[in-house]
């Protein structure tokens, strides 16, 4: 397993001393007030350990966060579509048969029948259930993260057992 879970990336250079814009994947994210550091994959290539200076909230959801050392909007440019993980140890980790979401993405998906469906490829959390985007040869299904729907998620195993409603 990773040592590091996907939580968002940088959508834009604020103001001109270097603050930046975070898109976070779960709206109700809370991580960057928590840590202290995550890592950084930037587009360029470069990853990197950086440690947090500050995080607030911004409007349309988003957290305004200062990394330690950038100081300039030049210095932030770099940052601009970075992807963002946080460590696992920072984490309290989750107990019995709870999960991270991120732990979900690259699970692959079968349905009771035992058929493959495909690979858990995204979650998206943009209203009040999340959902898993499953994707196989072109084609795409968006399940709820629900009991209903999701029926066994086994992490060793990297496979996620699901029921399809009728319409899939």
């Amino acid at each position: 397993m990773s040592p590091h879970l996907q939580f968002g990336y940088v959508s834009r250079v604020h103001g001109l001393k270097g603050e930046l814009m975070v898109h976070t994947f779960d709206p109700s994210s809370e991580v960057l007030f928590e840590v202290d550091r995550i890592w950084v994959k930037r587009r360029d290539g470069i990853e990197e350990e950086v440690a947090i200076d500050e995080a607030n909230d911004a409007p349309k959801g988003e957290v305004r966060v200062v990394f330690e050392g950038v100081t300039s909007r030049e210095q932030a440019q770099h940052y601009v579509g970075a992807t963002l993980f946080v460590f696992r140890d920072d984490l309290e980790q989750p107990e019995g048969d709870q999960f991270f979401q991120g732990d979900l993405i690259g699970l692959a998906a079968f349905d009771v029948g035992g058929n493959k469906v495909g690979t858990v490829e995204e979650v998206w959390n943009h209203g009040e259930v999340p959902n898993l985007v499953i994707r196989e040869a072109g084609k795409e299904v968006v399940l709820p993260l629900h009991e209903t729907y999701v029926k066994a998620v086994d992490l060793k195993e990297r496979k996620i057992v699901v029921e399809l409603p009728e319409y899939v």
